[in-house]
């Protein structure tokens, strides 16, 4: 199996939980489910419960408040006697949707692994409306940013995120988006800003500073990789219609993406917008692009 490198995530999950921890101390899931569970374990069974963001159709990645830290991202499995609630109504797990939050009654083990694979899971209960699917939006983002000039994708092996500056995501649903985007290209992931990969001696230079002048991320590239960038723009205006009786404003974000592989070599979304659907799906607009 091909090793993962994703620094800020990985290295905050506990070797046998999957889960953030101080150095020394270890983790464990609550051994019994909370009181008020509609869906306990079978009789006799331990149970853990926690509540996870459904990223694409397979993986979880934990809430803030849950038993790891917020940090934790996971894989799972059902079979005929896990128990499916949407809206309060029996489902299918054909029935649940990328960015449904699920409350997920497990066994409470997690395998040692990256992402953590959860044990028997005996219920997963989701409310539609609470479907936001951020995760969906910016893995699109990503997959259009990598289609645009693909001659910067040529010959690489590492990719490189920076998720830092995008705001309404938790850290295990960044966790969830670097990890799924790095899987789907079967590329290994190192998440940080440029300047942290450059320090770190990621990059190497294509030509010497002019004298006079300083040494300069400009003049360096990625022989092995290709580096994304995705930052809110927090400082985005709003030009909305007035709302009538009973209608809400909707749910709106800005963003900026960038794609790099050297000083002269990066490509550029800007002035994006993008807007929530009432299925808690998003579309999104790009303001203008440019190549470098």
């Amino acid at each position: 199996m091909r090793k993962r490198t994703i620094t800020a995530a990985a290295l905050l999950l506990a070797l046998a939980a999957g889960c953030a921890a101080p150095a020394g101390e270890v983790l464990t899931p609550p051994s019994t489910a909370p009181a008020g569970t509609e869906t306990p374990a079978p009789t006799g069974e331990d149970s853990a419960v926690m509540t996870c963001r459904l990223v694409g159709d397979g993986l979880l990645a934990e809430g803030e408040d849950g038993p790891y830290g917020g940090t934790a991202i996971f894989t799972f499995g059902t079979d005929g006697d896990t128990v499916v609630t949407v809206d309060g109504e029996p489902a299918q797990v054909s029935d649940l949707r990328s960015g449904m939050l699920l409350t997920v009654t497990w066994n409470g083990a997690v395998a040692e692994s990256y992402p953590g694979q959860l044990g028997p899971v005996y219920a997963l209960t989701a409310d539609s409306g609470d479907t936001d699917d951020r995760c969906g939006l910016y893995l699109q983002v990503l997959e259009d940013l990598w289609a645009a000039d693909p001659g910067l994708n040529e010959g690489v092996t590492q990719v490189g995120l920076d998720l830092s500056g995008l705001t309404g995501l938790t850290q295990g649903e960044k966790a969830a988006v670097a990890w799924a985007f790095g899987e789907t290209h079967g590329l290994e992931v190192v998440t940080g800003t440029l300047e942290e990969l450059w320090a770190q001696g990621y990059f190497t230079p294509m030509t010497e500073p002019a004298e006079g002048y300083e040494d300069s991320l400009a003049l360096y590239q990625w022989e092995d990789g290709v580096h994304f960038t995705l930052t809110t723009d927090t400082e985005a205006a709003w030009n909305l219609p007035a709302l009538g009786p009973g209608e809400e404003s909707p749910v709106l974000t800005a963003f900026n993406a960038q794609k790099w592989r050297s000083g002269l070599g990066a490509y550029f979304f800007s002035d994006c917008t993008a807007q929530r659907g009432a299925d808690g799906t998003w579309t999104y607009t790009v303001g203008s692009d440019a190549i470098a």
